[in-house]
């Protein structure tokens, strides 16, 4: 099963969507960051969420000395 770990991020409604845009493609690009979801309030504030994916690393050897 895939796990995502998410941020939140919240635009006040001052912020243009070029700014908006900026800063999401730079968390994007520095942090692998995705966009999951976006939604704008009636007032222009914006909450955006992003996400990435958890890699869990197995283990690759036994624990048991071989026999």
């Amino acid at each position: 099963m895939v796990e995502y770990q998410y941020r939140v991020m919240v635009f006040p409604s001052g912020v243009s969507p070029g700014d908006l845009s900026r800063a999401i493609a730079q968390e994007a690009e520095y942090g692998h960051w995705e966009l999951s979801r976006l939604l704008l309030y009636f007032g222009g504030r914006r909450k955006v969420w992003l996400r990435r994916r958890i890699i869990r690393v197995g283990r690759t050897f036994s624990s048991r000395a071989p026999v």
